[in-house]
């Protein structure tokens, strides 16, 4: 029996992992947070003790969906000499967002311990996580991506291959752009018509009726008009994919002024206490910013346990 190896168990790995391991998966795991491995046990995977057991039985392939550098750092021992150890003969697939340039270093150092590996960033939130409708950007050695393709199926209702790395993260930096930008316009669009009096759920029905209406419109739309900020993509997660975007548009000589205040509305929203919470709840950065409240100090937002 040939196991793949899936190290996070956060709110995308938990499900991704489930979708891998209900489609005939031989799955090892780990998580940092042992309850987040209970589910796939009984979904049949075998829960390793830390993350040197999940490289040692893996065969070949070890999934990463983990928070951010830091904690792919230190569940490849990098810098350490249990690095080699465990990525030498492995593919990585590294499916978290990082910085690109960090995920360059990472394949060099990578393939300099004599291993392969593939940036796999995904586009989609919780839901489509559990549905297996996520969309998959692939990137690195041709063969190493083709290997890793077909493995993708249960968790990617598509795959699109995009260079070599970084290109994978740089196709994700442009999907996000446009998420975090869509679901800014869309909230204030809510808080626009809540504040002159209008009913929200006829501006839904309007929006579903128009060339406006997406999937994503018709996710996020209800959440606004109930005010349910029950997390599918956290506003702690979406600052932190903002913060990497506006960086990278830096380090471009790039103009990115509908981002840039995107990025400081989300600022506002995670100082505010409101991390954990859907990237709807911008709706809260808006609200104060109408009712004259000032605006908090600027905060660095917390991981969110993928590990």
């Amino acid at each position: 029996m040939a196991y793949v190896g899936f190290v996070g168990l956060g709110i995308m790995g938990q499900p991704m992992a489930l979708n891998l391991a209900r489609a005939g998966t031989p799955l090892v795991v780990w998580n940092r947070t042992p309850c987040r491995c209970e589910p796939l046990r009984a979904a049949g995977a075998e829960v390793a003790a830390d993350p040197a057991e999940v490289f040692d039985r893996a065969d070949d392939v070890v999934i990463l969906m983990l928070a951010d550098e830091t904690a792919v750092d230190a569940v490849l021992g990098r810098g350490t000499a249990d690095f080699a150890a465990r990525v030498a003969g492995h593919t990585v697939v590294h499916m978290g967002t990082t910085s690109a340039e960090y995920s360059g270093s990472l394949q060099d150092d990578i393939r300099a311990a004599g291993g392969r590996y593939v940036e796999a960033p995904v586009s989609g939130s919780r839901v489509p996580a559990e549905q297996g409708q996520l969309v998959g950007m692939l990137a690195g050695d041709a063969d190493a991506v083709e290997a890793v393709r077909p493995l993708l199926a249960p968790i990617c209702r598509e795959t699109f291959g995009c260079g070599a790395a970084p290109g994978a993260l740089l196709m994700k930096f442009s999907v996000n752009l446009f998420l975090i930008t869509l679901v800014t316009g869309l909230t204030e669009a809510f808080h626009f018509a809540d504040r002159n009096g209008l009913d929200q759920r006829l501006l839904r029905n309007v929006l579903d009726a128009g060339p406006m209406a997406s999937s994503v419109s018709r996710v996020k739309a209800p959440k606004l008009v109930t005010r349910d900020f029950t997390a599918q993509a956290a506003a702690a997660d979406v600052l932190k994919n903002n913060r990497l975007i506006a960086e990278a548009a830096r380090k471009a000589g790039l103009a990115s002024p509908l981002l840039d205040i995107c990025h400081t509305l989300y600022d506002e929203t995670v100082a505010r206490g409101h991390g954990g919470e859907d990237m709807v709840a911008v709706l809260r950065a808006l609200e104060a910013r109408t009712d004259g409240a000032a605006p908090p100090d600027a905060v660095t937002p917390p991981a969110e346990d993928h590990v």
